[in-house]
Formats: C-alpha cells, sequence, structure tokens
C-alpha cells in the first residue's frame, strides 16, 4: 500500500462503513394519547408556565421512579400510562428545553437523549396535559393536533438534566481520523 491514492480510498470506504452502522433510533415517529412513548397525562395542567410544566413533568417522573399510578399534587391529578420499567428502571428530573406549538411536528435532532420528555397541553383550562418520554426518539415527530375536540395549545420539551452521552459515533470516527493520519504520514515518509 505503497500509494497515497489507494490508502485515501480504503480510509473513505472504512469511515463510510463506519457512518453506515449508525443508530438512528425511530426517526420521524408518530405519537398518540397514551401510546408506548405516553409517561402520563396530567389533569389539568394549569397554570402553565415554564416552571409549571416542569414541575408537572418532575411530579411524573417522580410517580414513576416510586411505583405510584394516580397521584393528586397541588390541585393537579396525575395519571402515570406507562409505569417502570418501561422507559428504565429510573427516570432523571426534567429540565426545561424550549417551548413551541401549536405545531404537531416537533424536531428532535439526530440524536437520541438530546431530549428526554415532550409535554403537550390541550385547549387551555379545558382538556389536559400529555407527557411523552422522547429520550429514545431522534428526528421530526408528530404529536396528535386534537385530544378528543381539544386543540393542542403548545408543547415544551425538557432534557434529562445532565449531559448527553455521545453514542460512539465520534469517537469511531476520531480513531478512525487518527488511524488514517498514522497510516497515511508512515506511507508518506518512504
Amino acid at each position: 500500500m505503497k500509494n497515497p491514492i489507494k490508502l485515501a480510498i480504503l480510509c473513505t470506504a472504512v469511515c463510510a462503513a463506519m457512518l453506515a452502522f449508525t443508530h438512528n433510533a425511530n426517526a420521524d415517529a408518530t405519537l398518540t394519547i397514551n401510546d408506548g412513548q405516553t409517561l402520563g397525562d396530567v389533569f389539568y395542567g394549569i397554570p402553565s408556565g415554564d416552571q409549571d410544566r416542569e414541575n408537572y413533568v418532575n411530579d411524573l417522573v417522580y410517580m414513576y421512579n416510586h411505583g405510584l399510578t394516580t397521584w393528586s399534587n397541588n390541585g393537579q391529578n396525575y395519571t402515570i400510562i406507562n409505569g417502570s420499567p418501561t422507559f428504565g428502571a429510573s427516570l432523571p428530573n426534567a429540565v426545561f428545553a424550549l417551548n413551541g406549538g401549536p405545531n404537531d411536528q416537533i424536531n428532535l435532532g439526530s440524536t437520541a437523549g438530546t431530549y428526554t420528555y415532550l409535554f403537550a397541553k390541550y385547549d387551555g383550562p379545558n382538556q389536559g396535559s400529555v407527557v411523552w418520554y422522547v429520550g429514545n426518539l431522534t428526528g421530526i415527530i408528530t404529536i396528535p393536533q386534537f385530544w378528543g375536540q381539544y386543540g393542542l395549545s403548545g408543547w415544551t420539551l425538557f432534557g434529562g438534566g445532565g449531559s448527553v452521552p455521545d453514542g460512539g459515533t465520534t469517537v469511531m470516527l476520531l480513531g478512525a481520523a487518527l488511524g488514517a493520519l498514522g497510516m497515511a504520514r508512515r506511507y508518506l515518509k518512504r
């Protein structure tokens, strides 16, 4: 392999093969009320400021982590839809990330775990709120525009309260690049 062109082709092929095996969990998913991704419901989710929404999600996280299925707290009624260990043994607390809506398509990005929870409020004071676990999803997701007769008012994404570990792709690509540089250096010195 004394030819640098052959070396460049080999390195390109190895990098392409590594990228072909990267994982993209559930890209372009459609969520429904009380589906397999639903953590729980909050009735009624009012008031609905950023801190209020974070508190509602964290109340559901508390319930999940402690095996509770229904709970009333601070004038809200909570129901866990998918209890432990559906999303793991325990869930991290929610940390506010961003608001959106009332559009029903949400871009979660290309890395699973960028966002952990999605809170959706339906028709102001009339219906309620739904919290989905989205820590295992990527890409564009679609949520229901209506819950019964009540329309989507808006949504909030939350992170999981810590740094998100890399899926390994970055380390793999860095290793391939360093290996290719080392090989190129060795063969170009001759």
